[in-house]
């Protein structure tokens, strides 16, 4: 191998490092990538012109896999940009197929941590409501069943754990509308910590919300294997967590 070769090498793997250093590979085989995203980032390009969290996807696979051209990475879902946790990008289109065909099904299982301010009513419950989006600014807000803009949402909730200001809160959404939790939790006197926009009292030092995509399951589009993935809970959330 002669100096330049070397070079080489040692150059592609120090981007291939950077990447995995701005980007946390959680699971990845022939068909998908599910990476950590973090409070901030934001999923798919948008008005912004920040970068997307699907470019550095795709940055990342043409840089391990070595690719020539245009490398294929398909958005499956989006969480908010305040909010932390996994999200699933497909390698192929045949997956991209397959996982949006699950999503609308309701076969793509996503649990949510939030903690939130004060502490439930009730320790575990269904919040059931009609929900609306103002685009203009980007804000939910509860309506009536017979608004012509609002859409069923429903979540169940329940308490991990309980502090002197903030409880854990555990939310299986069983319908995906824009700030669903975000508003439903705010609607029953719990906001989450940090999340202004629906009534907590301050922000957090990094700008995001305590709210986190924790755990993701579902039938692998291709090899029909389960997959079942889990992440660390936020920091903040640690005091209150045995």
């Amino acid at each position: 191998m002669n100096n330049l070769e070397s070079v080489s090498l040692h150059s592609g793997a120090l981007s291939l490092f950077c990447y995995l250093c701005v980007m946390k590979v959680v699971y990845e085989d022939n068909h998908i990538i599910v990476v950590y995203k973090e409070a901030g980032e934001i999923v798919q390009g948008d008005k912004t012109g920040d970068k997307p969290l699907s470019d550095i996807v795709k940055e990342y696979l043409k840089e391990k896999y070595n690719k020539p051209g245009n490398v294929f990475c398909g958005v499956v879902h989006r969480i908010d940009r305040p909010v932390a946790g996994l999200v699933i990008f497909a390698k192929t289109s045949k997956a991209l197929t397959r996982l949006n065909d699950m999503l609308r099904r309701g076969e793509i299982h996503k649990t949510y941590w939030a903690l939130v301010e004060g502490r439930p009513a009730d320790e575990e419950g269904r919040l059931d409501n009609y929900m609306a989006n103002i685009e203009r600014i980007n804000r939910s807000y509860l309506c009536d069943k017979n608004d012509p803009k609002g859409k069923h949402a429903v979540l169940e909730y329940k308490t991990v754990a309980v502090g002197e200001r903030y409880s854990i809160l555990e939310v299986n959404l069983l319908t995906g509308r824009k700030h669903q939790i975000r508003l439903q939790l705010s609607s029953m006197g719990n906001p989450i910590k940090g999340d202004l926009k629906y009534g907590a009292k301050r922000s957090n030092p990094n700008g995001g919300i305590s709210l986190l995509a924790k755990r993701i399951e579902f039938i692998h589009p291709v090899s029909h294997e389960l997959i079942s993935l889990d992440t660390d809970p936020l920091p903040e959330m640690l005091p209150l967590l045995p």
